[in-house]
């Protein structure tokens, strides 16, 4: 996942550090438009990306529809004129179709399957009188953040010396994903005329408005946010009978038709209206399981990730809202964040704002003026909404008895190693977890790696394919004895180096699938039947992604964690750091095939033999 590393202002992808420039723009106007790739360069690149999954007879039946597809005055020229004709009148010819088709049509529940989860390093405390404090200075933080975005002091993201789109910036705020019978949408509140000015706090599944500024429009002081949260803690001593959070973990269509019979009640529409539009939620967890220091880590991921189950915090949750801050009473915290809005490097630049605010002394004293009681948000639940809670409740606790979440730290070495050898750490660690999980499966398996589009006007995320020809004749080469250790090393640099050029050429717009993404709907939008590349056996393998991977470099021991996109799949999440490299791994349990702790165990060998392989010690 080329994302951005959490610094001041500015995103990294891949191997340029950002620059920061004290200027902020959230048009477009300062970014090229996305290009559209030309055709023959895609089918061919598809082509190169099925060679090391496709025996020889399949590849060629294959080669014959693209070549059909792409032929002069075929299918695939009709469609390419009407994506360039798209590209000249919209602002972005492929990202609203993008999000339709990759979050809002999505059917799956947001937890475990959409919402990305950021578990943080455990703050320095135990017990809720530390909670209340160290979430006052994080929702200040938040808000600071917020300010510079609205009065246009936040520095443009640059990379490789070009300004990176800044449209997702304000968006962060006030918005929240709305579920419907066929696909969800998603609602800005904060560019209304009265933007809203509280946030949503839950504790023990009860849900607050809180007002975080003060009748002449300031924010509201640390002290002063302190006292508030004081009060709902007050109000919230017993665990509500009924969490009403759990509703929004639901299947999609379920939930959207729960969602109308809940808001058929004036007094139900009100609350989820406050949720919906309050700036963001603060989840106040009760503490993590404790079953050893070394699960420790895991079990935190998992609780930010989904709350842990209806026994625990997952109560405390509102998925569909896009910025949820958890902050637990034994100094577990992190962000779990809806994807449809958000992604990484806002994200990223997010928290290290907040970060570097709460090492900062509390700059204002609190007014002497008397504040109102937070408002507790109460629900109406008929029989019919009860019975959707049970379900939800039921359907959750499934799910997440099935996701095993496997969190390590791998201290051997970190990105220094590959770089004193001139090799990109991202493509090192991609061309490791190919390796791993050959060995582990005997075979290699669609991955996809994200890459950042943000240079170019409304971009998004597009995907790195792997495994390449290179890594394929490497991961062959390295278990057989008679290669020498000489011939290994070259192949490893050609792998390592092949998936660096892949990278260069995706963050330059000319990956893959967006473009064949973009071709299919273009298909769907002419009233033409779909074309038969995407029908053949062939691209349902390719896509069908063993191995959902991500880099999210960040400057603190942060881990990102989501699920699975296959049910016999895994998700990896990696953060670099100069001398050791933080993993998370997903899998579910339903899949024997599948283990994380069996994948893990083999990744941490693997890596060591690598260092082997490029420092021998013998």
């Amino acid at each position: 996942m080329i994302w951005g590393k959490i610094q001041p202002g500015a995103c990294r992808a891949w191997l340029s550090r950002a620059s920061m420039r004290q200027e902020v723009c959230f048009s477009s106007s300062s970014v090229p438009a996305q290009p559209v790739p030309p055709l023959v360069q895609t089918l061919q690149g598809y082509l190169r990306t099925l060679e090391p999954l496709l025996p020889p007879d399949e590849l060629s039946h294959t080669r014959r529809m693209v070549h059909e597809f792409g032929s002069a005055g075929g299918l695939g020229a009709r469609l390419q004129k009407g994506l360039e004709k798209r590209a000249r009148h919209c602002n972005s010819w492929i990202t609203p179709l993008w999000v339709q088709w990759a979050y809002l049509e999505s059917r799956m529940p947001l937890p475990v399957h959409s919402n990305p989860a950021i578990s943080l390093p455990r703050r320095d405390y135990n017990g809720w009188r530390s909670q209340l404090v160290f979430a006052s200075k994080l929702i200040a933080g938040v808000l600071d953040f917020k300010d510079k975005i609205k009065t246009g002091q936040l520095p443009v993201d640059y990379m490789r010396g070009k300004p990176l789109c800044m449209e997702l910036y304000p968006l962060l705020f006030s918005s929240c994903r709305i579920p419907g019978p066929k696909h969800d949408y998603v609602a800005h509140h904060g560019r209304s005329r009265r933007s809203p000015t509280h946030i949503t706090v839950v504790r023990n599944y009860q849900f607050f408005q809180l007002e975080v500024y003060n009748s002449d429009g300031s924010r509201m002081t640390e002290s002063q946010i302190h006292g508030q949260l004081l009060r709902i803690r007050s109000q919230s001593w017993k665990t509500d009978k009924e969490p009403m959070g759990i509703l929004t973990s639901e299947h999609r269509h379920t939930w959207g038709e729960a969602y109308n019979r809940l808001l058929r009640d004036k007094l139900n529409k009100e609350s989820v209206r406050l949720i919906e539009t309050g700036l963001f939620s603060l989840c106040l967890d009760s503490p993590v399981m404790r079953i050893s220091d070394e699960k420790y880590a895991s079990r935190k991921a998992a609780q930010v990730l989904h709350g842990g189950g209806t026994f625990s915090n997952s109560g405390n949750r509102w998925f569909d809202k896009t910025l949820q801050f958890v902050v637990g009473e034994d100094g577990s915290w992190g962000l779990l964040y809806e994807a449809a809005t958000a992604e990484g490097p806002p994200i990223a630049n997010l928290l290290h704002h907040v970060l570097e605010y709460c090492e900062k002394p509390d700059p204002k004293r609190a007014p002497l003026v008397p504040l109102p009681m937070p408002k507790k948000l109460y629900f109406h639940i008929d029989r019919e909404i009860k019975r959707d809670i049970e379900h939800a409740k039921q359907n959750l606790d499934i799910l997440i008895n099935d996701l095993d979440v496997n969190v390590f730290n791998f201290k051997r070495f970190g990105k220094e190693l590959p770089k004193q050898h001139n090799l990109s750490p991202n493509s090192f660690i991609q061309v490791a977890l190919q390796l791993a999980y050959y060995r582990v499966h005997a075979e290699v398996g669609p991955a996809c790696d994200i890459a950042s589009q943000r240079m170019f006007r409304g971009g998004r995320t597009e995907y790195i394919r792997s495994p390449t020809n290179e890594t394929l004749k490497f991961i062959l080469a390295f278990g057989d004895p008679s290669v020498t250790r000489e011939a290994k090393l070259e192949l490893f640099h050609e792998a390592v180096n092949a998936y660096t050029a892949l990278t260069l050429k995706v963050l330059q717009g000319h990956g893959i699938d967006l473009h064949l993404l973009g071709l299919k709907l273009q298909a769907i939008e002419e009233g033409l039947s779909i074309p038969k590349i995407f029908m053949d056996t062939a691209y349902g393998l390719a896509t069908h992604w063993k191995l959902r991977t991500g880099q999210v470099p960040a400057n603190t021991d942060s881990v990102m964690c989501f699920g699975p996109l296959v049910p016999d799949g895994y998700a990896i999440c990696y953060n670099p750091q100069a001398d050791h490299v933080h993993f998370s791994i997903t899998a579910f349990n339903c899949c024997e095939e599948t283990n994380a702790e069996t994948l893990a165990l083999t990744l941490k060998d693997t890596l060591c033999q690598l260092q082997e392989l490029l420092q021998p010690t013998v």
